[in-house]
């Protein structure tokens, strides 16, 4: 290991085994790095180890069992399941952060469509319970104010009792990345005054954390400028250090995913680069510091930045957005150990996985993963909670309905098992409906068999229960004949049956009024039989439309699946009709200047034709000076060759000899 982390590979093992109380932010610390450490934090036993996402810190933490994590909203989920929650909830928003302590889920700041947030909010998760943090505002030592300024796209990283506050988008801005500290027991924000070469502001980061050590890279600077820069902070000192590295690191990116295995390798995956989405893999090995891209196994992850990350043990779990064309809910995991990917589970349009800036944190505790998302946009900020509870080693998964949503939504559980229990109930009812009919023929009267058998049909799955029904008919009377042969003798109504039998004097008459109560009871027979059958017929007439009710629910949902083809064909269309314009954009912009560098030129030479109209003016005025000073020459010149004839005329011709 580099010395800068202050202790060899030997005492980072040596150091997992031993049991840390949980440190505050000015408590005094070892200098040895803390890799793992148990701590104390609301009578739990937990483990907590670093690891890291796209805006949110996310640590992952193994329960000893004293938590009350086991209620149903915790029980093992096979999708994203929303669960109901209660207190002071938080406004709907996105691009926040959030980060775990014990059993709390802290969320700070976000977008709310509007404005900026500014606010920090607590889920207690063992009640369920949404709290608003008052922060005490003082003074720090530089007489600045210690309230947070609202933000975005920041990172949160648990440490201690406290959570880490590292860079965002700000209100007001800022040029340097600044840290800030909150004590989750005394609710109280603090600035750390940072020394060294602090970093550049910036958004879509990511922060890891190891021992007393954050590290940060990436991100995107406040005039869109990705970056790909590595730094360190020392929570001690409260100094910034640049790294150096060997190899190829990372392209330049933001809104990438980032997670620190054993405090050894440092991933980074996917994130947007200048010109497109990413779904590359690189490792940064702190031994060596040497950047090296892993070659995977398994199925190819689609590129993917905006998506957050959760590392527990060697699985790190990934969820939600993508690129700009299309995004991605499903959640997928990588094996950091034998570097292979495989995907976890495939969520509904409806889950907020598939919504832009959503954030999520883990709790691993020793039998299961539980993932918490809250929050993100998609046509408008959202306040929901969702969690996905696995066991270990378990990537088995389909939907599960969550109990404040519509059970008509999500397929049933257990379909085996309720089709037993609805044929056994079945049994039980028909079988008492059918021995209360033929023991009480008045109170068949007062509620016709008919009615009955109506609500033991509605309650059998099968043609089989019904089928059976005259079997159960027939047992249930003989055995109520038995029953009847079998009570015990009643003295009164022997007397009275005696009495009766005294009064009849002839058998005939006996036998005549016995014929007639059989005869009754075979036509009641005959009656309850045509009733039963028309029951059947009825059933059958049920399921001829329960059958057409299918098909017309298959051919709906073939037609809804052929719409959500047409709409994601549009989506597409409007995706090309988005670059379209953006190129249109560009080309308008190209012109733009192009007319803006002609207009400068043709300002230049007319300025130089100027100059030159000028020039001509005045050399045609100096050309006309001349010509105005020939012609006095000339005129000057005629002069004199008039006074030089003029005096040959007058001068004495000489006489000749």
């Amino acid at each position: 290991m580099p010395k800068m982390f202050g202790f060899s590979r030997r005492k980072m093992k040596l150091g997992r085994l031993k049991s840390h109380q949980g440190d505050s932010l000015h408590a005094p610390r070892s200098p040895v790095r803390p890799v793992k450490r148990l701590s104390q934090s609301n009578g739990e036993n937990l483990i907590a180890t670093s690891v890291s996402g796209r805006i949110d810190e996310l640590e992952c933490q193994y329960s000893s069992g004293t938590s009350d994590y086991n209620g149903p909203a915790f029980d093992h989920t096979d999708n994203w399941t929303v669960i109901s929650t209660e207190g002071d909830r938080p406004a709907p928003r996105f691009s926040h952060a959030a980060a775990m302590i014990g059993s709390k889920m802290v969320v700070v700041g976000g977008d709310s469509g509007h404005h900026l947030l500014d606010d920090t909010r607590i889920l207690s998760l063992d009640k369920l319970t949404w709290a608003l943090a008052s922060p005490k505002i003082y003074l720090s030592p530089s007489g600045r104010s210690s309230k947070i300024p609202a933000c975005k796209g920041h990172c949160l990283v648990p440490w201690g009792k406290t959570i880490i506050l590292v860079g965002g988008k700000t209100e007001p801005s800022s040029e340097r990345v600044s840290v800030w500290s909150f004590d989750v027991e005394t609710e109280c924000w603090s600035r750390l005054e940072a020394k060294g070469e602090i970093p550049s502001a910036r958004s879509g980061h990511t922060v890891t954390r190891a021992g007393q050590h954050l590290f940060l890279f990436g991100g995107e600077n406040s005039k869109g400028k990705k970056l790909n820069d590595l730094h360190m902070f020392d929570l001690k000192s409260s100094t910034w250090l640049p790294l150096r590295y060997k190899g190829t690191g990372p392209s330049s990116r933001s809104n990438h995913v980032a997670a620190l295995h054993e405090d050894r390798n440092l991933f980074i995956f996917g994130g947007h680069s200048k010109s497109k989405t990413l779904n590359d893999l690189y490792s940064l090995d702190f031994e060596t510091m040497v950047w090296s891209r892993i070659k995977t196994r398994g199925i190819h992850p689609s590129p993917r930045a905006g998506c957050c990350g959760a590392l527990c043990g060697n699985k790190w779990y990934i969820s939600g957005d993508g690129s700009k064309k299309k995004r991605h809910a499903e959640t997928i995991v990588l094996d950091v150990v034998r570097f292979e990917w495989s995907e976890c589970v495939t969520p509904p349009g409806s889950s907020i996985t598939s919504n832009k800036g959503f954030s999520m944190v883990s709790l691993c505790q020793r039998d299961r993963v539980v993932l918490v998302a809250f929050g993100g946009n998609r046509k408008e900020p959202s306040d929901k909670v969702e969690i996905l509870a696995q066991f270990q080693n378990d990537h088995a998964m389909s939907w599960r309905s969550a109990p404040d949503t519509d059970r008509s939504s999500y397929q049933d559980e257990y379909p085996l098992s309720n089709k037993v229990t609805r044929l056994y109930s079945f049994d039980s009812v028909a079988r008492h409906s059918l021995a209360s009919a033929v023991q009480d023929p008045e109170a068949s009267g007062r509620r016709s068999f008919s009615d009955t058998l109506v609500e033991v049909a509605n309650g059998s799955g099968s043609g089989n229960g019904s089928v059976s029904l005259r079997k159960q008919f027939s047992q249930e009377e003989e055995s109520s004949l038995a029953q009847k042969l079998l009570r015990p003798v009643d003295d009164e109504k022997i007397r009275g049956s005696f009495q009766e039998k005294v009064r009849v004097s002839n058998p005939s008459e006996v036998y005549q009024s016995h014929d007639a109560k059989i005869t009754n009871i075979v036509k009641r027979n005959h009656l309850l039989e045509e009733q039963l059958q028309a029951l059947l017929e009825s059933k059958e007439t049920v399921e001829k439309d329960f059958n057409v009710a299918v098909k017309a629910k298959e051919e709906v949902e073939r037609r809804l699946e052929e719409a959500l083809k047409e709409v994601q064909l549009l989506k597409e269309k409007v995706s090309g009709l988005e670059l379209a314009q953006e190129e249109a954009n560009s080309l308008s912009n190209s012109v733009h200047s192009d007319n803006v560098r002609l207009e400068h030129q043709v300002a230049y030479l007319k300025a130089v034709l100027d100059g030159t109209w000028k020039e001509l003016d005045t050399t045609r005025r100096v050309l006309s000076g001349e010509r105005t000073r020939a012609m006095q020459l000339q005129n000057e010149l005629y002069h004199i060759k008039h006074r030089y004839q003029t005096m040959e005329n007058r001068a004495p011709t000489p006489r000749k000899h």
